[in-house]
């Protein structure tokens, strides 16, 4: 078969669930993944063939896509931050807005080993906290973007944190230095639990913040595929994550440490105001590329 008439017939099987332009997209990626071919691969070779022992398995693939589940958990891996990151079903796809936490989070981080630099080899390293780690991508992002960092990623799931510790960056870590992330299981809303690391320089989070009444207005490969566990909090207690990472923050952060956390758009001020409540009083709602309120940065 033709790479041309395959990506042809899979966008068309997949337009009763995406816009054509993304079932495209799909499929390219998933012609990526699996025989290794580009996004144009097809355009400047129209008479590309694919080999015949492949087309099965693009065949069953796209028979998993077709049924809504993730482009992403079909071929194992998902981009953040231009990083190949490995994902199952046991954690959440990584989302371009969160890339925005992470940037900003490795701004605060690197502000702050740059400030110690000149206590040469007395100086602290940054210490950074991630709470619901889930895949590890924003521990993980942020270990190999501030050198010296040493960064713990906590989660409930020890399933997620299986697939966090088994992300292999090990060629990136040779080449520049950085500290791989400590992964630990812990329940985030156990707040009063023993924890002996800390304090910490930078808290982050990314937590369940989805309303039960929202999912209506969702996706049915989110519903279905990804683990609710990591994405739901009940409509009569929506804020309940937050209220738990406000009492981490305020056991574990530094006295001059900062907390950056992803948060629910229509629930900005109110969550700015749980951090506020413990002891927090610069907290401040920021904004992602749609202008909508996307997190919550709070220091003492």
């Amino acid at each position: 078969m033709l790479l041309a008439q395959f990506i042809r017939q899979g966008t068309s099987a997949l337009e009763p669930l995406y816009p054509e332009a993304e079932a495209r997209s799909i499929v390219l990626m998933l012609c990526e993944a699996l025989i290794g071919t580009q996004s144009y691969t097809h355009i400047v070779e129209p008479q590309y063939t694919i080999n015949p022992e492949d087309e099965e398995p693009l065949s069953q693939a796209l028979e998993r896509l077709k049924v809504g589940e993730p482009i992403q958990y079909v071929i194992g891996r998902a981009q953040f931050c231009g990083r190949n990151f490995r994902v199952t079903p046991d954690v959440l796809i990584p989302r371009p807005e969160t890339e925005l936490l992470v940037q900003e989070a490795v701004r605060l981080a690197d502000m702050t080993r740059r400030q110690r630099i000149p206590f040469g080899k007395s100086a602290i390293p940054v210490r950074v906290l991630d709470l619901c780690t889930g895949s590890g991508c924003i521990a993980w992002s942020v270990a190999l973007s501030v050198p010296g960092a040493q960064v713990t990623g906590v989660d409930i799931s020890e399933k997620a944190l299986e697939v966090a510790r088994s992300q292999d960056f090990s060629r990136e870590l040779k080449a520049t230095g950085a500290v791989e992330p400590t992964f630990v299981q812990a329940d985030v809303l156990d707040t009063e639990q023993a924890f002996d690391q800390g304090p910490f320089d930078l808290i982050l989070s990314n937590p369940p913040y989805i309303m039960e009444k929202e999912k209506a207005q969702m996706r049915r490969n989110v519903l279905d595929y990804e683990p609710g566990l990591a994405l739901f909090v009940p409509d009569e207690d929506p804020l309940l994550f937050y209220r738990a990472v406000a009492r981490w923050s305020q056991r574990f952060l530094a006295p001059e440490g900062k907390g950056l956390s992803e948060i629910n758009e229509a629930l900005g001020k109110e969550t700015a105001e749980v951090f506020r409540h413990f002891g927090f009083p610069q907290s401040e709602t920021e904004s992602d590329f749609f202008d909508k309120n996307r997190f919550v940065f709070y220091t003492r």
